[in-house]
């Protein structure tokens, strides 16, 4: 996968030393106690801060100091436990995306076409030799028949089991069991005592046990365990289907302007700086800021919102969106891992590789569970030999080996990380990036979301509604004082007031001295002059008498707009009213979230009046609006939330929202375009659309319910059938469970695990559904 071709990423911390992270494709692990081992090899390693494996996409993702361990040592601690590392392919490190992603595509494909042979092979090979045995009419006599099944029988057990013995092998070296373990010991049982009966079938019959070969048993023991295995590598690819839809998005060439010339290069020779052409029908190369021209372009792809935006000059646009009708020119200014679609198809790896803090019940059973099914095993056999009935060698067999087949915790180990990397792929599809498990994990037990006001549930472009001037004083002259004072702020009512002014063509007046009141507003001076544009706090705070636009203020708060007063010197100069209109889809997100049993609060720094007029509009309770907040303040408000009891997440910009979105039990971020990879928030939502937060919500309910069933299931299976295996029913029932319907249920139990967490697919996010209800 990506990260394992490439150098480390850096990740800088203020209290230590550089931290780098590295992924490593690990080879040979078939089961949780694997994970398990891996991982304590690891961690063990001078250096290693973090170490976390997962089953499912094979990976080893590990946080360490450089000046103490390299990728080698790593290498060695991975092989130690008894593993390989698979090298990185030259070819990867050209950077391009698609590249990076298929490294492993065509390695993991010839292993799928090897077990699926292994598998009919022996499968086939058993059958028969089954069928032989209950032929009606007997070809031939039962010794000769045994002779006759040493041959394919030992060339099944060590030709489609050499990966079972290898495995095996390894982990018997380094004193550990695995999964592999049990299917040797298991069929190597059978098969052994199988040949003993084949050549000295006299010796086995002076002790009293009739001559029957288990080579059948053996030979489809190992093809459906094989098949099983083939059937979770398959069902593994469908869930890592996500991230190589995403890899697909992405154009195969550019079309690079050189002068007079235009030429078509491959994607990864594209570098910052270079201009390029689009035209109708194309896909955008890369990331960049259109220079000549313009177009709607489709963004579902990585925003999941379905109508086309309108692109023109100065407006970024992104790689992999498609350009829906005219052509244009743009500069790029972000290629390979550097553009948006590398970093959400990063941030979807990384959230498939972790785990969350739910998988712990598994990883503290699976971390003793193989040693005990094999001491299980063991007292069985004697058990059955010491008390059973005759034949008792046949007993005892037939029990210990479908005791250790049957105990396989693959099942466990695939549980949890199966339905992550399902669930964060269905996120992304839709415009959600979950930061990984445990944010996930924490999503579904929120039940208050706190929203802003301004960019989230409102478009965050607001506009001039009116100005009111004092009697005496032009509307210009209001507008010419606030925009020159206004031109310093970055504040979204700034931005609106610069730019009516502007289109109204006024001459904006040098300002000096400016100076921001957190909260409240801002002043400078204007040719000596102190000017202050704020709400009317900041104006009792200079003694500016606000009384004779106070019926205008009342007018325009009750209607939403947010509102603020314009003084210069002593003199109040008039009002300037700006709307920032709900987003489109905030009435059904706080509806949605409401029906999920979820409570809806609206925190902003705006006037009272203006934010309750917002609440009504997209159904938030008048009670539940915190208004005239500072931003150094809202962490506070949310503290108070949690002080309650209540699970909180925090809905803002991922920017001035950064302490409470930190503060939050879950942050959410809403940001587009270069706002993917907000540090402060556990979730993103990529298009801005606040239904995405729902979307969000449902999504981690699902998933969470997806695991537990998962995990039930795979302790269950385990739980229930190893005392049948063991023969607890055969004293009252006569019923033993053979060894072949043993590696049945074993392959069943992970392939239904998988099958579990691939229904996930069918997830079908909250913008979705409001479009089509």
């Amino acid at each position: 996968m990506q990260q394992a071709t490439h150098p480390a990423a850096e990740s800088a911390t203020t209290d230590g030393p550089i931290a780098l992270d590295l992924s490593l494709p690990v080879e040979g692990m078939t089961c949780a106690s694997c994970v398990n081992r891996v991982e304590r090899f690891l961690r063990r390693t001078d250096g290693v801060v973090e170490a976390n494996v997962n089953l499912a996409t094979e990976q080893a993702h590990v946080r360490f100091d450089p000046t103490l361990v390299g990728r080698s040592e790593l290498v060695h601690a991975v092989e130690a436990a008894g593993y390989g590392v698979r090298q990185p392919a030259t070819a990867a490190e050209s950077g391009a995306l698609e590249v990076e992603a298929d490294t492993f595509a065509d390695e993991r494909a010839r292993e799928m076409r090897g077990l699926a042979l292994r598998a009919v092979v022996s499968l086939t090979a058993g059958l028969a030799m089954m069928a032989l045995m209950f032929w009606p009419v007997a070809l031939m006599p039962m010794a000769q028949l045994n002779l006759l099944f040493v041959l394919p029988g030992t060339f099944i057990q060590f030709w489609a089991g050499a990966g079972f013995y290898r495995a095996a092998w390894r982990a018997a070296r380094h004193r550990s069991a695995n999964m592999s373990t049990l299917v040797v010991l298991g069929t190597t049982a059978a098969w052994g005592y199988s040949t003993v009966v084949a050549f000295f079938p006299h010796a086995v019959m002076g002790t009293g046990i009739h001559p029957v070969t288990y080579y059948e048993s053996a030979a489809i023991i190992i093809g459906l365990v094989l098949a099983g295995r083939w059937l979770e590598a398959r069902a593994k690819a469908q869930t890592a289907g996500a991230v190589r839809r995403l890899v697909g998005l992405q154009a195969k060439t550019a079309r690079v302007v050189r002068g007079a010339t235009e030429l078509d290069v491959p994607i990864e020779q594209v570098e910052p700086g270079d201009l390029l052409r689009v035209r109708p029908g194309e896909k955008v190369p890369v990331d960049g800021r259109i220079t000549d021209g313009g177009s709607t372009l489709d963004e579902s792809m990585l925003t999941g919102e379905s109508m086309p935006v309108a692109k023109g000059v100065g407006d970024e646009v992104y790689g992999a969106t498609v350009n829906t009708s005219g052509t244009f020119l743009f500069r790029a200014t972000r290629v390979g891992r550097e553009t948006v679609l590398a970093q959400i198809v990063r941030l979807v790896q990384q959230a498939q590789g972790s785990r969350a803090p739910i998988q712990r019940v598994a990883d503290m059973v699976t971390g003793w569970f193989v040693p005990v099914v094999m001491v299980v095993a063991l007292a069985t056999l004697a058990v059955w030999l010491s008390f059973g009935p005759e034949p008792r060698l046949t007993f005892a067999l037939i029990t210990f080996v479908s005791v250790l087949i049957i105990a396989c915790p693959c099942a466990m180990g695939l549980a949890t990380p199966t339905a992550i990397m399902v669930g964060t792929g269905k996120g992304a599809e839709a415009g959600v990036l979950i930061r990984g498990g445990e944010a996930l994990e924490q999503a579904h037990k929120v039940d208050a979301i706190v929203f802003d006001k301004t960019g989230t549930l409102t478009t965050g472009k607001p506009a001039v509604a009116r100005v009111v001037p004092v009697e005496g004083t032009a509307v210009d002259e209001v507008l010419r004082v606030a925009a020159a004072v206004e031109v310093g702020s970055e504040h979204p009512l700034a931005g609106a007031i610069v730019e009516q002014a502007r289109r109204r063509g006024l001459d904006l007046p040098a300002a000096s001295d400016f100076e921001s009141a957190a909260g409240h507003g801002v002043h400078a001076r204007l040719a000596g002059e102190l000017a202050v544009v704020g709400n009317s706090r900041l104006m009792d705070d200079h003694a500016i008498d606000t009384q004779p636009l106070r019926p205008a203020f009342e007018s325009a708060a009750g209607e939403g707009q947010s509102l603020v007063f314009v003084a210069l010197g002593s003199r109040l100069l008039g009002l300037v009213a700006v709307s920032d209109a709900p987003r489109p889809g905030a009435a059904a997100a706080v509806a949605s979230l409401r029906q999920q049993g979820i409570d809806v609060w609206l925190l902003t720094g705006d006037d009272r009046r203006v934010a309750e007029s917002v609440a009504r509009q997209v159904g938030i309770e008048p009670a539940n609006v915190i208004a005239e907040v500072l931003p150094a303040d809202k962490q506070a408000h949310i503290e108070r939330l949690q002080a309650a009891g209540r699970r909180v997440a925090m809905v803002g910009d991922g920017i001035n929202d950064a302490p409470a979105l930190a503060q939050a039990d879950l942050g959410v971020a809403i940001g587009t375009g270069t706002d993917v990879a907000i540090e402060a928030s556990d979730v993103t939502l990529i298009g801005g659309d606040p239904r995405l937060v729902a979307t969000a919500i449902d999504l981690s309910r699902r998933t969470m319910r997806t695991i537990r069933q998962n995990l039930f299931w795979a302790f269950a299976y385990n739980i229930l059938l190893i005392p049948v295996a063991m023969g607890a029913l055969y004293p009252a029932f006569g019923i033993l469970l053979d060894p072949v319907f043993a590696a049945g249920a074993m392959a069943f139990s992970s392939v239904s695990v998988l099958a579990n967490s691939l229904r996930l697919r069918g997830f079908r996010p909250v913008t979705a559904r409001s479009a089509s209800g």
